[in-house]
């Protein structure tokens, strides 16, 4: 499969750098293309791809397109590779609150499809959501199922559902990296050393969520069972209530939902 990404940042290069690991890529197929010579050199050197400086050429040698720019730089991206566009492409946009509509006027095509990963992809561990236009081919679907399926979960939803993933998942993992980093700070503060208390830390979070996957348990449920009466946890549990913790997250990720909505309009 021949996929070419236009921009070339984190989110990039950490696709690129799953799909390589997951065995779905050739060397000679894919490359990216970016406005930044840093860009272009650190997905080359982290995927083995080949990055060149113009757009267009990415799209004269790829027919699958990543579209891997920041939501402020889509417009003039549309507007600059719209000539170049043939029914021949399939573009997928990761780009926060861009809607099917927006992206089907600014490309004049219909094969698009709209995906909100997140950067566990780099260890296959992604959790993804994509909806589709209605130009969008039974083989342009099954590709993504494919290619996200094979770097982490894959879901394809309404696209009324997109802002909420892209406040949910897509925003997700920097405020676990924050919950381990004050979790590990919290460590040294009580005596670790700090490899330990963010080994431990980081442990933690992977078990307790591998647990609600595979249990299928209400995370409600798991919670009991650690927490024993008049014990350490329920200590603990009583001093994240009172600094908020539940609100903390769940303001987070509204925030970051509406702040996706507020992408999309502008």
């Amino acid at each position: 499969m021949g996929i070419g990404f236009l921009g070339a940042g984190k989110m990039a290069t950490a696709l690129a750098s799953g799909w390589k690991d997951a065995g779905l890529a050739l060397r000679s197929t894919w490359m990216a293309s970016d406005v930044s010579e840093n860009a272009r050199l650190a997905f080359a050197a982290a995927t083995g791809f080949s990055s060149v400086s113009t757009n267009r050429e990415v799209l004269n040698h790829c027919r699958t397109i990543i579209l891997a720019v920041k939501p402020q730089a889509m417009p003039a991206l549309m507007q600059e590779i719209r000539p170049f566009v043939t029914p021949d492409h399939l573009f997928l946009s990761i780009a926060a609150g861009i809607s099917l509509d927006n992206l089907i006027h600014g490309l004049e095509t219909t094969r698009v499809i709209r995906v909100m990963p997140n950067t566990p992809a780099l260890i296959k561990e992604s959790a993804t959501a994509y909806t589709c236009a209605s130009g969008a081919r039974t083989e342009d679907r099954e590709l993504v199922s494919k290619l996200f399926g094979a770097v982490g979960q894959a879901h394809l939803v309404p696209e009324s559902f997109m802002d909420a993933v892209t406040g949910l998942s897509g925003s997700g993992p920097a405020f676990v990296f924050m919950m381990i980093e004050a979790m590990s700070d919290a460590g040294v503060r009580v005596g670790l050393p700090r490899d330990i208390a963010t080994s431990l830390a980081a442990q933690t979070l992977l078990g307790a969520a591998k647990m609600v996957i595979e249990t299928k348990e209400h995370p409600g449920i798991l919670k009991d069972m650690v927490t024993s009466p008049g014990g350490t946890t329920i200590a603990g549990i009583h001093a994240l209530e009172k600094g908020g913790l539940r609100a903390a997250l769940m303001d987070a990720v509204v925030a970051a939902t509406n702040r996706s909505r507020e992408l999309g309009k502008s």
